[in-house]
C-alpha cells in the first residue's frame, strides 16, 4: 500500500551564486507539511534555482536547507527523500507505463515483483488503471503527465517537486490536469512544491503562493490575499492585469481609507495607508462603465473590442488610460464616445510601492 509521509521544508538564509552572478542573494522560507506551495515569478526570478537546490541538483553557496527537520544542505539528490516531476516528463520512450513507474523502485533495491505491484498501485492512484502496457507514445500528454506523477509518488517522498509540469499541454488540458494534481495532493496529503510562471495555474492549485523577483520573495500569501491585496505594483501587475493609478488618501478611520481618484471619492481597506498621495491597483473587472459624463470619473473611449463573454475597453481619463473588462455585452460603447467610470468594492487595493 502506497503511503505518503509529508515533510516540512525550510530554507535558512540561502545564497546561490554562479561565478560572479548572484541568483539567490538571501532566501528564507518555510513550507508546512501537507501543503502545496507554488513558487511563482517571471523567467530569471530564481524559482527554478530554488527548486533545484531543494532537489539536490544544485547546492547553496551559503545557508541551510532542511527537509522534515533534517539538514540536507549538502546531501546528494538520492539521499533527500524527495521526488521530482520534470517539465519534459522524462519518460523512457521504449518502456511501458508500468515499467516507467517501476523503474525508480527497482533501482532502489525492490524486487521486480514488488516494484511492479507498487507501480500498478501508482497507476491506479492517478487514474490510469489498465494502461500499464502502453508506451508513452500511445498516451495523451495529460496521461504522460500522470505517469510521471505516479513514478514520483510510488517512491513515497516527503516532498514532491513539480517543475513547470503543465507547460507542454494545451490550455484546456492544462486546466483539467492541474485540477487532477490538486485533488490528488489533497486526497493523499503530501507536501508539494510547484514551480510555474502561470498566474492562473498558481491561483488554482496552491495553498500558498510565493512570488519571487530577482531571487527574493516579493510577497507570500494565500491566493486570494495576493490577488486582492498586492503589496506592490509588481505583484498587482504580475498576479493578473491591473491598472495602477495615482490617488489621494483623504482620511483613514475604522480600517478604511477614503480616497480621491480624480474627482471621484471611494472607500477601500486602509492597510497601512496614511493621508496623502498614494497609488491604487485596480483590476480591469473592478471598474463599472456608464454612457455619458458626470456620473463618476469622466473618460473617453479610445478602443472597444467584443470578445463574446465580455467587452474590453481602453478609456482615457485624467488619471491615465485605464483597461476595463465589462461583462455587459448587449451595449458596446464606440470609440470617441464619452463615459463615466465607477469603482466596485472588490478588486481595488492601495499599494505601498
Amino acid at each position: 500500500m502506497i503511503t505518503q509521509k509529508a515533510g516540512s521544508v525550510v530554507f535558512e538564509n540561502v545564497r546561490k551564486t554562479f561565478g560572479s552572478f548572484t541568483a539567490i542573494p538571501d532566501l528564507s522560507l518555510a513550507i508546512e507539511p501537507g501543503t502545496l506551495v507554488t513558487l511563482l515569478g517571471p523567467s530569471g526570478c530564481g524559482k527554478t534555482t530554488t527548486l533545484r537546490m531543494l532537489a539536490g541538483l544544485e547546492h547553496p553557496t551559503e545557508g541551510k536547507i532542511l527537509i522534515g527537520g533534517k539538514d540536507v544542505t549538502m546531501l546528494p539528490a538520492n539521499e533527500r527523500d524527495v521526488s521530482m516531476v520534470f517539465q519534459s516528463y522524462a519518460l523512457f520512450p521504449h518502456m511501458s507505463s508500468l515499467d516507467n513507474v517501476a523503474y525508480g523502485l527497482e533501482s532502489s533495491g525492490l524486487s521486480r515483483k514488488e516494484a511492479r505491484e507498487r507501480a500498478e498501485e501508482g497507476l491506479v492512484l492517478v487514474g490510469l488503471a489498465g494502461m500499464g502496457k502502453r508506451l508513452p507514445a500511445e498516451l495523451s500528454g495529460g496521461q504522460q503527465q500522470r505517469v510521471a506523477v505516479a513514478r514520483a509518488l510510488v517512491l513515497e517522498p516527503q516532498v514532491l517537486l513539480l517543475d513547470e509540469p503543465l507547460s507542454n499541454l494545451d490550455a484546456r488540458l492544462r486546466r483539467r490536469v492541474r485540477t487532477e494534481i490538486r485533488e490528488l495532493q489533497q486526497r493523499l496529503g503530501f507536501t508539494a512544491v510547484y514551480v510555474t510562471h502561470d498566474q492562473d495555474e498558481a491561483l488554482a492549485v496552491s495553498d500558498r503562493i510565493i512570488v519571487m523577483k530577482d531571487g527574493q520573495i516579493a510577497q507570500s500569501g494565500v491566493p486570494r490575499e495576493l490577488y486582492e491585496t498586492p503589496a506592490s505594483s509588481f505583484i498587482a501587475d504580475f498576479m493578473g492585469e491591473a491598472n495602477v493609478v495615482p490617488c489621494e488618501v483623504v482620511g483613514v478611520a475604522d480600517g478604511e481609507a477614503q480616497i480621491r481618484i480624480g474627482g471621484l471619492l471611494h472607500r477601500v481597506p486602509a492597510g497601512k495607508a496614511k493621508p496623502g498621495a498614494a497609488r491604487l491597483a485596480v483590476r480591469p473587472g473592478a471598474i463599472s462603465l456608464a454612457e455619458g459624463k458626470g456620473q463618476g470619473l469622466d473618460g473617453r473611449i479610445l478602443h472597444s473590442a467584443y470578445l463574446g463573454s465580455h467587452v474590453e475597453y481602453e478609456v482615457e481619463t485624467e488619471v491615465g488610460t485605464l483597461f476595463i473588462v465589462d461583462h455587459i455585452v448587449d451595449r458596446i460603447l464606440p470609440a470617441a464616445s464619452e463615459a463615466s467610470l465607477g469603482f466596485r468594492s472588490r478588486g481595488i487595493a492601495l499599494i505601498n510601492n
